[in-house]
């Protein structure tokens, strides 16, 4: 029986239901056979994390190959399991890159990037509350977070009204970026040498009488995202201390 799609028709097939004990090559080889019968596959992802498991995407030259997939494999079985096929709710970067220049392709990664990590601030938002559902539930509330020793001039509060609190690595995108962990001779200008090297930099502002901490500003989002995504990790100083970029709390 014939499923309805929920997602508009795109070139790229979403599968779901594989078989996660399969090994991703022997997996990724299997469903190319399967869907070259259809059209030209230009691309081809499979992955191995615990999120992704049992999940692929199928990237065809045009949309009518990934109709007429989805018609005749919807249900078919692999490695023993019902395939559920979907159109995917976004343009893959292949297909992006193909269509367009190599400017709409980073604007469409940071666009997927800050979906991403939006997404993960909701959930972790959403186990926070479970959370204190539950204690409440149980008649007990859970323990306060204890205020960290660190916090300097210009830090939000992490719980202000005793909310559920997003832990830093998960905070949704915002313009502004805070630093952690920055070696103590670091100055303005050896920070803007760094970060004023993406879209839309405006100013770093050192904290007075705080060393370690800084803020990056950015006149909007996707400069942040793309100085996020390209700094996390780096090393910094003599004795080569990582730095930690997290978006600032609103």
């Amino acid at each position: 029986m014939a499923m309805r799609q929920a997602n508009p028709p795109s070139s790229t097939v979403y599968v779901q239901n594989l078989e996660e004990r399969i090994k991703v090559e022997e997996l990724k080889s299997a469903l190319r056979e399967i869907f070259s019968e259809y059209g030209n596959v230009i691309d081809l992802v499979a992955k191995t994390n615990l999120k992704a498991k049992g999940q692929a995407f199928i990237v065809f030259e045009d949309s009518e190959a990934a109709t007429r997939a989805i018609k005749e494999v919807q249900g078919f079985e692999l490695f023993d399991k019902p395939m559920m096929l979907d159109y995917a709710r976004t343009k893959s970067d292949v297909t992006v890159e193909k269509e367009g220049n190599s400017d709409e392709l980073e604007a469409h990664k940071r666009r997927r990037l800050a979906e991403k990590e939006r997404k993960q601030a909701s959930e972790a938002a959403e186990a926070q509350k479970k959370l204190k559902r539950a204690a409440a539930t149980s008649g007990s509330e859970p323990a306060a977070r204890p205020a960290k020793a660190t916090r300097g001039a210009g830090l939000k509060s992490s719980n202000p009204a005793g909310g559920p609190v997003v832990p830093e690595e998960y905070l949704p995108p915002n313009k502004i970026l805070f630093l952690q962990n920055l070696p103590e001779d670091i100055d303005v200008d050896g920070l803007t040498s760094i970060f004023g090297r993406f879209e839309g930099f405006r100013e770093v502002r050192l904290v007075p009488g705080r060393k370690g901490i800084a803020f990056v500003e950015y006149e909007a989002e996707d400069g942040a995202i793309s100085a996020k995504q390209n700094t996390t990790g780096m090393a910094l100083g003599e004795e080569g201390k990582i730095v930690k970029v997290v978006y600032q709390r609103k």
